[in-house]
């Protein structure tokens, strides 16, 4: 398994709040966009990604009207 500094970030939807929630972790996954997919799991959730030169992967989730992105970096 593949081991990343995850980095999630959920945009704020009250108005005249620029602010985001942004999160840091150490996971271990094969597979980053299905663990956001078990991460985010029994909602609603749409899920596409993004795979940079670098190795890093970037998933972006909307899940009940929030819309996160999840930002995978090889350790």
């Amino acid at each position: 398994m593949a081991e990343y500094e995850m980095v999630r970030e959920i945009q704020n939807l009250c108005p005249n709040n620029q602010m985001r929630d942004i999160f840091f972790d150490e996971v271990e996954t094969d597979d980053p966009e299905s663990y956001v997919r078990d991460f985010l799991k029994g909602k609603a959730v749409d899920v596409s990604s993004q795979r940079g030169e670098d190795g890093a992967v970037t998933v972006f989730a909307t899940c009940d009207g929030l819309i996160q992105k999840f930002v995978f970096t090889l350790l």
